[in-house]
């Protein structure tokens, strides 16, 4: 189904910036070992220093790579809604990169549940994208093709189709897991029973 492969891994290579469909509202991405690629998704936003991007990927394995050994609690929340629309923020470790994090201590983990997005997560280098919503800072999540286009059109290097795997539409929910507390940051698709 995705076209884009080789382009795909190429712009990524290269320090590029690809937008891309979820299951909850459209991506933008780049490989989070990247400082350079990482620099313009904030640039390109217009997003605070402060507010960290997320790492997601096709597969909860890849993920454990950036973080220290994951709480019961969170363990049992990723077994449950793994693939799916819940994002999970825990300790990290010294493979994530201070610059994706905004120098805090804590990364947030996401395998969504969409196969364009599983299929770009298999072929790049890795497994695993730095990421956030594309759209600008302080304006709507794009919840289509259409409005990622109108929002990243000159400013990602890649926008990759939906292949009719559509977003949602509502962002993920949130959750910090620290020793056996559940802390929500936000509430989203997911409604958490604490």
């Amino acid at each position: 189904m995705l076209k884009e492969k080789d382009e795909i891994i190429k712009v990524l290579n290269n320090g590029g910036v690809i937008a891309y469909v979820t299951d909850t509202v459209w991506g933008l991405g780049c490989l989070p070992n990247n400082e350079k690629a990482v620099k313009r998704i904030y640039e390109i936003k217009k997003r605070e220093a402060q507010k960290p991007l997320i790492l997601m990927s096709n597969d909860i394995y890849h993920l454990l790579n950036y973080v220290k050994p994951i709480p019961k609690i969170g363990q049992k929340l990723i077994k449950k809604h793994f693939p799916g629309a819940l994002t999970i923020v825990t300790e990290k470790n010294e493979n994530t990169p201070d610059y994706i994090t905004s120098n805090m201590v804590t990364v947030g983990i996401r395998v969504p549940d969409n196969e364009v997005f599983r299929q770009i997560c298999e072929i790049i280098p890795g497994h695993v994208l730095a990421t956030t919503s594309a759209n600008l800072s302080h304006q709507p999540s794009a919840k289509t093709y259409e409005q990622a286009v109108e929002n990243m059109t000159g400013l990602a290097d890649l926008i990759l189709n939906d292949y009719g795997h559509y977003a949602k539409g509502l962002e993920s929910t949130v959750a910090g897991v620290f020793g056996d507390e559940v802390r929500i940051f936000r509430q989203g698709a997911i409604k958490l029973d604490l």
